[in-house]
This record gives structure tokens, C-alpha cells and sequence, in this order.
């Protein structure tokens, strides 16, 4: 141990770091959440989950299960069907009966709520450049592939 680099001995052990990333990647997420959330509700309106759903809707226009949707959006099944009833009465989305089957439904962005998703993501993607806008283009890209290496590295293990 003697030989060892006095720098190595002052460093913290790597899992020492990787819980101080978890705690900055929490932090800095839920700083961002929250100004969403309430940009989001002074502009339209509306909160960060209804967004969601109509964010996931608008990247399937051909409409998507609930059962698929509560998975894309890693939340329960009752949480987007409470969100979908509330979008249907809006008038943003609209639930049809898939064929031969009473049980399931097709949800789907109606032309007012594709509309009204447009001004919103216009506004969010404005809301989220000036929120990073510290982080350069080239670091933004290699810590979304270093996210995205995690995340498939763990979905592989659950």
C-alpha cells in the first residue's frame, strides 16, 4: 500500500461516487420537474403527467392500449386511466373499443388535443433549452448515451 498514489488514498471508493451521481441525477430532476410542473400549469393549464400521456399519444398516432400506455409511462394502470378520462372530457383524446374485444380500448390525440400538444411541446422543448442551457450540445449528447447505455444495461437484468 505504500507504493500506491497518495491521490488514490484521498479518493473516495467508486461506489461513494456513484451514490453522489444518483443524489445530483435525483436533484437535478426533480428541480426540473417542478419548474415544468408549474410552467405547465401557468401556461396551459395543465400538470406534467396529462402532458405526458399526450406526449406518448402524439408519437403513436394510430393510438395505443392502456395497458401499453401505463407502461410506456412506467406508471399504474389506474393512474392513466384516472389522466384519460380527464383528457377525454377536454376533448384531447378520445377512447374507442378495439375489435371483438368489450375489455380493451384504443386511446388516440383527437385533432383539438394534437393541436393543443403542439403549442405545448413548442413551449416545453423552449422550457428545457433554457433549463440546460449550462450544458454544452456535445456533453448533453454523451451523458443522454451514457443514460440510455444504463438504462439498457439494466432493463437487460429485470
Amino acid at each position: 500500500m505504500a507504493d500506491a498514489p497518495l491521490a488514490a488514498l484521498d479518493a473516495p471508493p467508486a461506489s461513494k461516487e456513484r451514490l453522489r451521481l444518483w443524489i445530483r441525477l435525483l436533484r437535478a430532476s426533480r428541480i426540473v420537474e417542478n419548474e415544468l410542473q408549474g410552467r405547465l400549469k401557468r401556461e396551459f393549464e395543465t400538470t406534467l403527467p396529462r402532458f405526458d400521456v399526450m406526449a406518448a399519444l402524439n408519437r403513436t398516432p394510430d393510438g395505443m392500449l392502456m395497458s401499453d400506455l401505463s407502461r410506456t409511462l412506467l406508471v399504474s394502470n389506474g393512474n392513466v386511466t384516472g389522466i384519460v378520462d380527464r383528457l377525454v372530457n377536454d376533448g384531447f383524446v378520445a377512447r374507442t373499443r378495439r375489435d371483438g374485444d368489450r375489455r380493451t380500448s384504443i386511446v388516440t390525440l383527437t385533432e383539438q388535443g394534437a393541436e393543443a400538444f403542439r403549442s405545448m411541446a413548442a413551449a416545453h422543448e423552449g422550457w428545457i433549452d433554457e433549463l440546460l442551457g449550462g450544458v454544452g450540445e456535445q456533453d448533453a449528447r454523451r451523458l443522454s448515451t451514457m443514460l440510455k447505455t444504463f438504462r439498457s444495461n439494466w432493463e437487460d437484468e429485470h
